[in-house]
């Protein structure tokens, strides 16, 4: 009886132990509830709301701000490369012309000289243009 009895007190404790392990877990469950609700509360509650709604717009005019401030920056550096590129094309438009009127009057000086040789020498000058022309046919020909 004495085995009877304590495996009797041994269910018992069993019962017991789970019954205490059971309300422990319903208080747990029931502060934990509890807390998850204060939490929704407090991040519904007007406001808090509110004020992540204001830092929400604080962010968005700062990120318009940098964005324009990127914009404005990109504008002038833009507007320094166009000045840049048109001193430059001015400054070669106006090496370009000088090399042209330079050749232009050296032309012409050749073209002058040459017309004054055909002048005084115009056998010498028929020569010439014949053997040239005889160098250019046979330089054509072997092609």
């Amino acid at each position: 009886m004495a085995n009877q009895d304590n495996a009797s007190n041994a269910g018992k404790t069993i019962k017991d132990t789970a019954r205490d392990a059971a309300d422990d877990l319903k208080q747990g469950a029931s502060k934990l509830a509890s807390g998850a609700k204060e939490a929704w509360d407090e991040a519904t509650d007007g406001s808090t709301a509110q004020r992540l709604k204001q830092d929400a717009s604080e962010m968005a005019q700062t990120v318009r701000d940098k964005g324009a401030e990127a914009v404005d920056a990109a504008r002038e550096k833009g507007t320094e490369y166009v000045e840049r590129a048109r001193h430059e094309a001015d400054r070669l438009y106006r090496a370009a012309d000088r090399r042209v009127h330079e050749v232009a009057d050296h032309a012409e000086e050749y073209y002058d000289e040459l017309s004054d040789m055909v002048r005084r020498r115009p056998a010498q000058a028929l020569g010439i243009a014949a053997g040239v022309g005889f160098l250019v046919g046979l330089i054509l020909a072997r092609r």
